[in-house]
């Protein structure tokens, strides 16, 4: 392999450690190196801190590579947000070990899920030396790293699914809400949807699903016929969910962007209230990626968006069997971002981690999928569109395999 691979044309390399399952892709390239959205922890808030340090161990690393980059995360906060992070750096771990001793050393740093302890591991990860920064997971610590790390001018991948926190130089790694959205009204508008109405969840991410459903539509010369917010309620929900069941008689597709959790009762409602379900296409978001939307007879036929999951199983199989336990879903951005700094350490030189590189229109194929970093922080990734079905969910788009256009 050498030093520099050509920026044209895809040039697949298999992996000695792998069957050529999850490769990295960069500049057109896959790089060697091994590998649905689930219900993934929210992002918009941070956990309540614990009340032991949240600083890690000092000298703490992963790796002995000449190469330094941070990587924050809430390892010893509570509840989920631990779990996850846990899961992260193991998957990190483990990335570093099917890479085949890349010349990378991870600084590995515990924020405990606080933005003043992010604050303070990424200030020590530039003192000690990294050129990159992985991490951190919750949005409001995504934004005190990116000001630590800009007046380095050192670049960040970030695991946060806000897209406010994103910026020239600071990078989502995330499945951000507004690509599931994009992804699923592009495939109904292709297969003839205009007509459209949404029961969105009264929370952060509804707001942020809502905003982008409508500009969707609008880009694709559909219509809006009905839309309201729902609180998670069973019994509150069903008022805008009649309102929305009453308005929706001339709809062609109804989006209803939640959670395993939720969804049911939504169309538990919908029906109640007069809907038929029968008459309408249901769409989802990645969180429909749950075997309790698969489940239910109700929403046999929906589609979503979410990445085709055979990369996620493999890697799923690979954690098992080293750390016997299951990984969260979040696990994949630690391996992938991990992944991703190693491909480009051994194969971009001195400019391993500049914009050009890091926003190459080419982008890179990780764990789940293609994706690529645009130039304001967000990404775009080439999701599936798949069907629920009693035997869980059916690829009936499949994912990009490369990216038009210039992704600015």
């Amino acid at each position: 392999m050498s030093a520099e691979m050509p920026l044209h044309g895809p040039v697949v390399l298999p992996s000695r450690r792998c069957a050529l399952a999850g490769l990295l892709t960069t500049a057109g390239t896959l790089l060697a190196g091994c590998s649905g959205n689930s219900s993934l922890l929210n992002t918009f808030t941070s956990p309540t801190p614990p009340p032991q340090s949240a600083e890690a161990p000092p000298g703490a690393s992963i790796g002995n590579g000449q190469v330094r980059a941070g990587l924050i995360l809430p390892l010893s906060a509570a509840g989920n947000a631990g779990v996850a992070g846990q899961s992260m750096r193991n998957a990190a771990d483990m990335a570093i070990a099917e890479f085949n001793s890349p010349n990378v050393q991870l600084l590995l740093k515990d924020d405990g899920g606080t933005a003043e302890a992010a604050r303070i591991a990424a200030q020590q990860a530039l003192d000690e030396g990294a050129e990159i920064i992985l991490g951190p997971l919750f949005a409001q610590s995504v934004s005190v790293v990116g000001q630590v790390a800009r007046s380095r001018n050192v670049p960040v991948i970030a695991f946060s699914t806000d897209a406010n926190v994103a910026s020239p130089g600071v990078y989502l790694l995330s499945f951000l809400p507004e690509t599931d959205v994009e992804r699923i009204v592009q495939y109904a508008s292709s297969t003839g949807k205009r007509s459209y109405a949404a029961l969105i969840p009264d929370n952060p991410y509804g707001t942020v699903v809502e905003a982008a459903f409508k500009q969707a539509v609008a880009r694709r010369n559909g219509r809006v016929v009905a839309l309201e917010r729902y609180p998670h309620d069973k019994a509150a929900m069903v008022g805008p969910v009649r309102n929305v069941a009453q308005a929706a008689a001339g709809a062609e597709a109804l989006f209803i962007p939640d959670g395993g959790d939720a969804v049911p009762d939504v169309v538990q409602a919908f029906t109640a209230g007069g809907g038929a379900l029968k008459k309408i296409q249901l769409l989802g978001t990645g969180l429909w990626d749950d075997t309790r939307i698969s489940s239910n007879p109700q929403l046999d036929g929906g589609w979503y968006a979410a990445p085709d999951g055979a990369g996620y199983r493999g890697f799923a199989e690979r954690y098992r069997t080293r750390y016997k336990q299951e990984p969260t879903r979040t696990a994949t951005l630690a391996y992938d971002a991990v992944a991703l700094i190693a491909a480009l350490v051994k194969t971009q030189g001195a400019q391993r981690f500049s914009t050009a590189v890091l926003t190459n229109p080419s982008g890179f194929t990780g764990i789940d999928g293609l994706f690529r970093f645009r130039a304001d922080g967000t990404n775009e990734r080439g999701l599936a569109v798949l069907k629920v079905t009693p035997s869980g969910s059916q690829v009936i788009a499949p994912p990009l395999k490369s990216f038009g256009g210039s992704g600015i």
